[in-house]
């Protein structure tokens, strides 16, 4: 890893293939239904409460997504996204974090540009080759079943917040 994630202030994330199986699914009248997995919900909510920002980042806009981010209290979504890297400058700008501070996690080619310019690139297993190869971290599970609960135990342990999050479930 070329940074580790003590350094960590944003993670963002592209969606399908992350947040979900990569499977897009339609009803009849057309719309697209996406599933969420709840235990990613909440690993990015305690990422959230620990003070750890999160932002979407990804190629298509689905009010599927809309409404899961409005549930995780996620408002830094850029979707719709063709060039994810040339996002880099705005994101800077609207969150006032570094690059160096943030981590950006994908699992496809239109992903690379914006990992390669990041402090930590992250990915699934089952992520395409070319995407495992230049990562930073690549988790055990893969995308949309429990990743992205991986990499937010994960910054929390390297950071050592996750002590003091486990002990709040217990009270």
């Amino acid at each position: 890893m070329k940074s580790s994630f003590t350094a960590i202030s944003l993670l963002l994330l592209d969606v399908d293939g992350i947040l979900t199986t990569g499977s897009v699914i339609y009803s009849d009248s057309g719309e697209e239904i996406k599933v969420f997995n709840v235990r990613d919900g909440l690993g990015l909510r305690m990422l959230m409460d620990a003070g750890i920002r999160v932002g979407i980042v990804t190629g298509r806009a689905a009010p599927a997504l809309r409404h899961r981010l409005k549930n995780l209290n996620i408002e830094l979504i850029w979707d719709g996204v063709r060039d994810k890297a040339a996002l880099l400058p705005e994101i800077k700008e609207k969150t006032g974090i570094l690059p160096k501070a943030m981590a950006f996690m994908g699992d496809d080619l239109p992903d690379m540009g914006l990992m390669r310019r990041v402090g930590v690139s992250i990915t699934v297993c089952d992520a395409v080759s070319e995407v495992r190869e230049m990562a930073d971290f690549t988790t055990k599970a893969c995308g949309g079943r429990g990743a992205v609960r991986e990499v937010c135990e994960a910054i929390l342990k390297e950071k050592d917040l996750w002590p003091t999050i486990v002990e709040r479930f217990q009270e």
